[in-house]
């Protein structure tokens, strides 16, 4: 079998054996104005090239194959236009990414970050924390999420969409996910999508949140290609990680 194009969905685009591709939302809407109060877009030198999820007044949870310096990124709350500044922004800079110990980069188990914001988000009628799963948390195949970011909208595309964006996916079970992914996906993975196709996150959603009965399940992590048929996009299973998550905003 040949080489695979792959994604993970930032803007950086690999090949490996076995795609990993960033992803945007493909097949999807545009949303309400500041109706995802919780969804965050991560900044590299002011431009979008991630997502992420407000889980704490000061914590942001991300990809961790969204890592960059500190000290150039900024969090951006109460989003909706990247172009447009419509005077509900909440801009933060960041004081510490701390990276899940055991990411591996070349597997993407365990993809998973926090960010810390040098100050607390003031929570509003725009801005408010996603709830947690509760640990090992287990998601029927069939449960129908939303993905959302400002990652393209077809595939193949390298412009980012303007407007924050949503589609609905469908949880696939870990073992029919597996044999699409040629035995690759973990127990801290998670598969959502549509058999058919057509509706997936692509690249500049990464580390962006998939939400399931209003709890973040899963973090945008990586996909072969976007919206296609065979391979739905696979996130960090988000409830596995619980512990640790909750460990980091108490001790830093």
């Amino acid at each position: 079998m040949g080489v695979l194009y792959v994604h993970v969905k930032v803007l950086l685009l690999l090949f490996v054996l076995r795609g990993f591709c960033d992803q945007k939302i493909i097949g999807g809407y545009e949303v309400t104005p500041y109706s995802i109060k919780y969804q965050a877009s991560i900044q590299f030198r002011s431009s979008h090239y991630c997502g992420g999820t407000l889980i704490h007044p000061q914590w942001v949870l991300s990809a961790a194959h969204c890592l960059r310096p500190a000290r150039y990124l900024s969090v951006v709350l109460s989003e909706h236009s990247l172009t447009e500044n419509e005077g509900f922004e909440q801009v933060f800079n960041v004081s510490r990414t701390i990276v899940y110990n055991y990411y591996n980069p070349s597997t993407f188990n365990g993809d998973i970050m926090l960010l810390k914001l040098e100050q607390p988000a003031h929570l509003n009628a725009y801005v408010q924390t996603a709830p947690l799963p509760e640990y090992y948390n287990y998601i029927p195949p069939g449960t129908v999420c939303t993905v959302s970011g400002w990652g393209v909208t077809y595939v193949y595309s390298y412009t980012l969409s303007d407007d924050l964006r949503a589609v609905q996916v469908s949880v696939i079970s870990s073992g029919t996910c597996n044999i699409m992914y040629f035995g690759r996906i973990t127990d801290n993975m998670v598969c959502a999508g549509l058999y058919t196709g057509g509706k997936d996150s692509c690249q500049g959603d990464s580390g962006g949140p998939l939400i399931c009965d209003g709890v973040i399940q899963g973090i945008v992590s990586w996909g072969i290609s976007c919206a296609n048929a065979h391979f739905p996009g696979v996130y960090t299973k988000v409830a596995n990680y619980v512990p640790w998550i909750q460990l980091v905003i108490a001790n830093y």
